[in-house]
This record gives structure tokens, sequence and C-alpha cells, in this order.
């Protein structure tokens, strides 16, 4: 699992190479589009990501409104520790890439998803969006240690990248349907609402045709619904660890322990 992600991560940084010149630093709380390059620091009121952008190491970032990422778009705030407080909501669009989030291994009781910037590997994000974190139809999702006052709705997409959402904080509901992508895990996370899963399909092609879908050690406060996942479900690889469902347990997660 921890290979399958920090190479998922290496493959972002990839991507990040080939971007061009960064857009010019704004100045106050104006909206910024973001063509490609570092965003910095600052205050704005909303962000558009249109081409592949990254966030400047330790970069403070304070956001009025909301974070849109384009279609094709890529927006890497996993990579490099930064502070982002989002006031409203974070979207992406189809065919993009969305990262938030990385904690080095120790920071957090359970897997961690370290930051892969150079010098940087021990550091940590804080990052919070006050409002939903929407994507449709977008290739790759991570979410690793972010806080999220409302939902998280994650539907259609998929792609060569494993989807890493762990360690995450929740207000509402957790959803994601109809999605293909090598792998994806719903890890160790505190879920206030619902989490619902239905219609992913992992993809891994090194994996004998037994790729996964993992839903391992997560609290929630409502139901847990799962639905058409596969081909194989796990609940992790430590005995006697399990989630905690408040309400019901509901389809293929029904009595699901750890284990492979």
């Amino acid at each position: 699992m921890r290979s399958r992600i920090l190479l998922g991560a290496a493959m972002v940084v990839a991507l990040l190479g080939v971007t061009g010149i960064a857009s010019a630093a704004p100045s106050g709380t104006q909206p910024y589009t973001c063509a490609g390059g570092d965003i910095p620091s600052g205050s704005y009121s909303s962000i558009t990501v249109t081409g592949f952008c990254d966030v400047v190491p330790d970069a403070v970032i304070n956001v009025v409104g909301n974070i849109n990422v384009a279609p094709g778009a890529l927006f890497d705030a996993q990579s490099a520790p930064s502070t982002i407080t989002v006031g409203h909501n974070v979207t992406a669009a189809a065919g993009s890439l969305l990262g938030l989030g990385c904690q080095p291994f120790g920071y957090v009781p359970h897997a961690a998803h370290p930051c892969s910037a150079p010098g940087f590997e021990d550091g940590h994000s804080v990052i919070t969006v006050n409002g939903n974190v929407t994507a449709t139809d977008a290739n790759t999702i991570l979410l690793n240690g972010i806080t999220v006052g409302m939902n998280v709705s994650l539907n259609g997409g998929g792609g060569d990248i494993p989807w890493a959402l762990k360690n995450n904080t929740v207000g509402g509901n957790f959803t994601v349907s109809n999605v293909m992508p090598e792998w994806l895990g719903v890890l160790f996370s505190h879920i206030g609402g619902n989490l619902n899963l239905s219609n992913i399909t992992a993809t891994d092609p090194e994996d004998d045709g037994n790729a996964a879908v993992s839903v391992v050690v997560n609290t929630i406060g409502k139901n847990l619904n799962c639905q058409n996942l596969g081909p194989r479900l796990t609940g992790g690889a430590i005995p006697g660890e399990f989630n905690i469902v408040d309400h019901q347990t509901t389809g293929q997660c029904v009595g699901l322990l750890s284990g492979f």
C-alpha cells in the first residue's frame, strides 16, 4: 500500500516537471488564475487552476471563496508542505489532478503521505476547506490529512495513479462513486455523516488481476454503505483493526474486518 501511494506522489511530481513559467503573484484579495508554476503565499478572493500548478513550500494561502481546478489541469498541494484555508469549496473538473496534503511518517498514528519536495520530506500540511470538496470525472484525487467542513463528493474518473484518501476529517458525508483508479483507499478518516462507496473498480495491472479497494479504520458518525467494489475489497492488514460505524453498515462492507 505504501509503495503504491508513494509512486502516485512521484508521478504527480514528474507531471509537474513539464510546467511552464509561473503566473505573476497577485496582490490583495483579487482572483488569481494559475496557468502553470508555483502559487505563492497570499490572500486571494479565489484561485482558478488552468495548467500544471503547485504551491511554494511552506506557503500560507488564504482563499476567501473557491479553488477551482479546470478540465485537464493539475493542482499539487501534496508534494510540498503548506497551510491553505479555503472559505468555500474546492472543485476538480474532468481529467484534472487534485492533490491536497502531505504528512511524514510518525506525524500521524497511521499510514502517512510524506511530502516529496526535496528538503521538505519532514514537513506537514495544514489544509482546511470550510465548504465542500467536489470532483467530477477527475483523473486523480489525493486527499491526505485535510479538514473539510461539509462534504466530499468524488464522482467518475480515474487513471493510472492510486487514489489515496486518508487521515482526513470530514464534517458531512464522504461519497465516492463510479471511478476506476489504479487503487483506491479510504483510510484512517473521521467522517461525521455517511461514508458512501459505490461502483469503484481498481485496475492495478501488477496485482495479478486482484486489485483492491481498501476501507481501513475509519470512524463514521452515521452509515457505511458499500456497493459494487472490487475486484477485491479489504479492511487493511492489521488484525483487530476495523471501521467504527455509529449507525448501520450495508452491502459489501457488512462485517468488513482487517486482513487481506
